[in-house]
């Protein structure tokens, strides 16, 4: 539990009061990083303040009026996502452009042009977004924020999630190599072992990731791998 000297303070006005949690500042590096945590292991203490700065608490029976609820967890998640939390410019700044990133990388290696079968390079997507005033919240779930890009990118780019399915040969000797590769990519659904020693296998990946596994896949195998969408 984080020392009281170096909470920071998540703040939210509702009902015509204030209400205020203590918090561990690695909250913030979490978040950014789009983790999900347990709001309660990071307070510095598990009270509802009106003023934490003076130590008051909020008039009896507000809280459950304005929650529903007397959870300090429930209370603490609203609080930190509904309302504000006290942090520097920069600290916001680097949120903001680490959650963006997230958005974008993520569309980028899911989603394809319809019309090419090809995925979008992340630029592209990052400057579609711009023109659409795309903005993130930082404590926005990461699906709701990709749900609400890609409205925004459909009426400027011909764009859709989609699923490719791919047939692999590798030989035995490179198997190992390549595997991590292939995993973080998508899930092997059948795989089995040849005569001669290679290995084949069929796996699902985002289509967008189709191109950069066969790179790397290329790449680790100089060139004798064999990647043929099914």
């Amino acid at each position: 539990m984080v020392n009281l000297d170096d909470a920071i303070i998540a703040r939210l006005e509702s009902h015509g009061e204030t209400f205020e949690v203590l918090l561990d500042p690695a909250v913030m590096t979490l978040l950014k990083q789009g983790k999900r945590i347990d709001i309660v292991e990071y307070l510095a203490v598990e009270e509802v303040f009106k003023n934490s700065g003076k130590g008051t608490r909020p008039a009896e029976g507000k809280v459950k009026e304005v929650f529903g609820t007397d959870d300090i967890s429930e209370i603490a998640r609203r609080i930190v996502e509904k309302g504000e939390v006290q942090m520097t410019v920069e600290q916001r700044k680097e949120m903001l452009e680490a959650k963006r990133n997230q958005v974008v990388s993520y569309i980028a290696a899911n989603a394809i042009n319809p019309q090419t079968k090809l995925p979008h390079p992340h630029l592209r997507i990052e400057l579609a977004l711009e023109e659409a005033k795309f903005h993130v919240d930082p404590f926005k779930p990461l699906e709701k924020e990709i749900d609400e890009a890609m409205k925004l990118l459909r009426p400027l780019l011909p764009i859709r999630f989609e699923k490719s399915k791919v047939a692999i040969k590798l030989k035995g000797d490179d198997y190992g190599r390549c595997f991590d590769d292939m995993v973080r990519c998508g899930v092997i659904d059948r795989e089995e072992w040849t005569a001669d020693g290679s290995w084949i296998g069929t796996m699902e990946l985002p289509a967008g990731m189709v191109q950069e596994l066969t790179e790397k896949l290329k790449h680790k195998t100089k060139g004798s791998a064999s990647i043929k969408l099914i």
